[in-house]
């Protein structure tokens, strides 16, 4: 198999990220912005699940769900959080960690619009994380909101919204022969980042 090619020489991380991002988007079979989200209980236990990245920039990495669901609740009493790209075929990995915060309602009012009317009806129908009696109890609860909404606009539920994870520490990882892989880690300093080598 062909070495993969280096880590981005950049100062900056998360360009690193978007140019990796932008090759993962044209090879991966399917979700290159699936991501693993690590949350934590104010206890310090910790739980972990797919999301799908939403948007990112110099600001920080986007994720909408239902702030009721057991990761909202989580963000919510302990707003950190840490995220985990895996990209198979490119043979690479990104690891990014900070505090998170709300995205504005205007952010979130207009990826709400942009997605699919199902999805904005499921949004509604879905008490996300907890118990359900039934497979029917969640079809119903869909008919009865497309039958509510009709043919109208879907307002965003005001229990449907995004956080934004604001990176303090981000690793880029590369697959190499022997297990002697390739991780530069980046710490947020004032004005910019620092880099450093580590050992696989």
């Amino acid at each position: 198999m062909d070495t993969p090619p280096r880590i981005p020489a950049t100062d900056d991380p998360i360009a690193g990220f978007e140019a990796w991002m932008a090759e993962a988007a044209k090879s991966e079979p399917n979700d290159p912005n699936a991501v693993c989200l690590a949350t934590c209980t104010p206890e310090g236990r910790p739980s972990a699940r797919m999301v799908l990245l939403k948007g990112v920039d110099a600001r920080g990495f986007v994720f909408y769900t239902n702030l009721e669901s057991r990761k909202g609740g989580e963000l919510a009493a302990n707003p950190f959080a840490a995220l985990c790209f895996h990209w198979k075929t490119l043979q690479r990995s990104v690891r990014v960690e900070g505090a998170v915060e709300a995205v504005s309602a205007e952010e979130a009012d207009a990826y709400y619009a942009s997605r699919a009317r199902g999805s904005r009806i499921g949004a509604w129908a879905s008490r996300q994380s907890r118990p359900l009696e039934s497979r029917f109890a969640l079809e119903k609860a869909v008919a009865e909101y497309t039958l509510k909404f009709g043919v109208s606009e879907i307002p965003r539920p005001a229990f449907w919204s995004g956080f934004r994870l604001v990176p303090d520490r981000m690793e880029l990882w590369r697959d190499m022969p022997f297990r002697l892989h390739e991780r530069r880690v980046f710490h947020r300093v004032a004005g910019g980042w620092e880099m450093e080598m580590l050992y696989p």
